[in-house]
C-alpha cells in the first residue's frame, strides 16, 4: 500500500513537473479555486442557525446583554439596528435562562396594573387615583409598542375629577408619543387605530380628545382632526372609484380604436352623506268587517200626531236638550233619541330606508380620440358606447365629452428611439461578451489541448528513455553476472517486476530533473551501439 501511494504521488509531481509555466499557473489557479469553493461550502453547512434572544432591546439592555454574551464566550449577531440579538439556535433558552438570573434585560417594559399591588391598607385616595392613572397608562404604552412600526410609546392621560356639585365636567384627554424605527412611517390607518385604542380602553375618553404626535414633533392626529381623516378617505374612495372607471374605458377603447389612439379621464364624484327615511302608510281592509259599529236617532211626536225628526220645538235646557211638554196646553207629545257609531280596522306599514355614504353622485367623462388614426370612428359612437359602459345618467347630471384632434407623439417616438437604442446597444454588448467569452473558452481548450499533446509526447519520450535505460542496466548486469561466473538466469531473476517499475519511475524523476545529462548519456551509448 505504501509503495503504490508512493509510486502515484510519484507519478502526480513528475507529470506536474512535465507542465510549462502557464500549466501550472492554471493548475495551481484552479487547484486554488476549488479549495476555497470547498471551504466556503464546508464553513456554510458547519455555520450555526441562529434565532432571535431579545427584541426591541433599549441601547443600554442591548450593551448589557452584548457584554455578557461576549464574556461567556456566546457568538451572537446585532439585527434591526442592534435592537435584536441573535445567537445560535440550540443556545436560545439556556442563554435566556442565564441572562434572566443576572436580571436582564431589565427595561422590560412600562410597569402596568403591576402598580396597583403594591398599594397598602394605608393608601390615600389621591394616591390610589395617581396609582391607577399611571397603571392605564403603562398599559397603554406596553399596547401601543406591538403594533407594527412602532418602537416606543408614552402615553400621558388627564383625568379631571368628578364634581358632584356642577352640571358640566372637563372631559377626560389622552396624547400620545409614538417613535417608530428608522425608516418607518405610521399610516392614517394606524394613527387611526391607536386613537381608538386609547379612547376604548379610558372611560369617558372621546377619540376626538386623543392628540398623536411622533418622535419628529409631527402631529399625526389632533383634536378636531377627525374631519380631515374622513375627507382623506373620501378622497381615497373617489380616486378608487375613477381608477376602476378609467381602466375599464380604457382597455374597451384601445380594444375598440387600438392601444394608444385614445385616452380617457373620469372623474366621479360620490355622495358621502348618509340619510334615514321613515314611511308609515295606513292601509284600510274593506273586506273586514267593523271593529265596532254605533247609529244615532231623534224622532220627535207632537200631540196631533206629527212626527218629527230632529230638532223638536220647545224649550233648551241647560244641559243642551229639548225640553219636550205642552205646546197648546191640550194633548201630549214624545221625544225619541238613538245613536250608533262603527270602528273599523286598519292596516299600519312602518318602512325605514337608510341610505349607505359612498354612492355616485355623477359622473363626468373626457374621451380624446387621435384624428390621424381614427377618422373612420364616429365620435357619437363612441360616445353612446363610453354612456352604456359605465352607466351614464343624464338625470343624475352626468355627462360625456369625445372630441377627436391629433395626438402629439414627440415624446412617446423618442422614447421608442432611445428604447431601441438601448435594446441595441444592449443586444451588441450581449454579442461582444459572447464572442468574448468564446474566444476564451476557444483559447482555454487550444491551451490545454496543446498542453495535453506536449504532455503525452514528454510522456512518451519519458518511458522511451526510462526503457532503455533499464535495458542497458540489464544488459550490464547480465554482462558483470557473465564475467562473474555466474548464470545469466540468476541476473534476470533478480530484476523482477516491482523493481523495475520502480527503477523506471526513479528514471523518470531523473529525467525530469536533469534531462540535459540524461540526453548526453543516451547520446553516449547509442553512439557506442553504432
Amino acid at each position: 500500500m505504501r509503495e503504490t501511494t508512493t509510486r502515484y504521488f510519484n507519478r502526480l509531481r513528475s507529470t506536474f513537473a512535465s507542465f510549462t509555466a502557464g500549466q501550472k499557473a492554471v493548475v495551481v489557479v484552479g487547484g486554488a479555486a476549488v479549495l476555497l469553493a470547498g471551504f466556503m461550502v464546508y464553513r456554510w453547512a458547519a455555520a450555526p442557525t441562529y434565532s432571535p434572544l431579545f427584541s426591541n432591546l433599549s441601547a443600554s439592555d442591548a450593551s448589557a446583554v452584548v457584554d455578557e454574551l461576549d464574556a461567556t464566550g456566546v457568538s451572537y449577531e446585532l439585527t434591526d439596528g442592534g435592537t435584536t440579538i441573535m445567537v445560535p439556535k440550540d443556545e436560545v433558552y439556556p442563554t435566556r435562562i442565564q441572562l434572566s438570573g443576572q436580571g436582564l434585560p431589565a427595561d422590560t417594559g412600562t410597569d402596568g396594573y403591576s402598580i396597583l399591588d403594591d398599594q397598602g391598607i394605608s393608601t390615600s385616595e389621591f394616591q390610589e387615583q395617581t396609582d391607577y392613572k399611571r397603571a392605564m397608562e403603562g398599559e397603554l404604552d406596553n399596547t401601543i409598542e406591538a403594533i407594527d412600526g412602532v418602537d416606543t410609546a408614552v402615553v400621558h392621560l388627564a383625568i379631571p375629577q368628578k364634581d358632584v356639585f356642577t352640571s358640566e365636567q372637563q372631559p377626560t384627554t389622552a396624547s400620545v408619543l409614538v417613535g417608530t424605527r428608522t425608516g418607518t412611517t405610521l399610516s392614517a390607518e394606524q394613527v387611526q387605530a391607536i386613537v381608538h385604542l386609547v379612547a376604548s380602553s379610558v372611560d369617558g375618553l372621546d377619540p376626538d380628545n386623543v392628540t398623536v404626535a411622533d418622535a419628529t414633533g409631527k402631529v399625526l392626529s389632533a383634536p378636531g382632526g377627525t374631519a380631515s381623516a374622513d375627507a382623506s378617505a373620501r378622497t381615497q374612495q373617489e380616486a378608487a372609484v375613477q381608477d376602476a372607471l378609467h381602466t375599464k374605458l380604457q382597455t374597451m377603447l384601445d380594444q375598440v380604436v387600438g392601444p394608444g389612439n385614445a385616452t380617457v379621464q373620469v372623474t366621479a364624484q360620490l355622495d358621502f352623506d348618509k340619510s334615514t327615511t321613515e314611511t308609515l302608510d295606513y292601509q284600510p281592509d274593506r273586506t273586514i268587517p267593523a271593529l265596532t259599529e254605533s247609529a244615532q236617532t231623534e224622532t220627535y211626536t207632537s200631540a196631533d200626531g206629527t212626527t218629527t225628526t230632529g230638532n223638536a220645538n220647545g224649550v233648551v235646557g241647560v244641559n243642551g236638550q229639548t225640553e219636550v211638554g205642552n205646546t197648546n196646553g191640550n194633548g201630549s207629545s214624545s221625544y225619541e233619541n238613538s245613536s250608533s257609531s262603527r270602528t273599523n280596522g286598519v292596516d299600519t306599514v312602518r318602512n325605514t330606508t337608510e341610505s349607505t355614504p359612498g354612492a355616485i353622485q355623477s359622473l363626468h367623462v373626457g374621451v380624446v380620440l387621435d384624428s390621424t388614426t381614427t377618422q373612420a370612428i364616429s365620435a357619437a359612437d363612441v360616445q353612446n358606447l363610453v354612456a352604456s359602459t359605465i352607466g351614464i345618467d343624464q338625470q343624475r347630471g352626468d355627462t360625456v365629452s369625445v372630441l377627436s384632434m391629433p395626438f402629439d407623439r414627440t415624446a412617446a417616438d423618442s422614447a421608442a428611439a432611445e428604447l431601441a437604442a438601448a435594446q441595441a446597444a444592449d443586444a451588441a454588448a450581449a454579442k461582444t461578451d459572447l464572442y468574448k467569452k468564446g474566444a476564451l473558452a476557444g483559447a482555454i481548450a487550444l491551451m490545454l489541448l496543446i498542453a495535453w499533446f506536449r504532455a503525452r509526447r514528454r510522456a512518451k519520450a519519458r518511458t522511451k528513455a526510462a526503457t532503455m535505460v533499464v535495458e542497458q542496466i540489464t544488459a550490464e548486469r547480465a554482462a558483470l553476472a557473465a564475467a562473474n561466473a555466474a548464470p545469466a538466469e540468476l541476473a534476470l531473476a533478480e530484476a523482477d517486476e516491482n523493481e523495475t517499475d520502480l527503477m523506471r519511475e526513479e528514471l523518470a524523476q531523473i529525467i525530469d530533473r536533469q534531462p540535459d545529462e540524461v540526453a548526453d548519456l543516451l547520446r553516449g551509448w547509442l553512439a557506442e551501439k553504432s
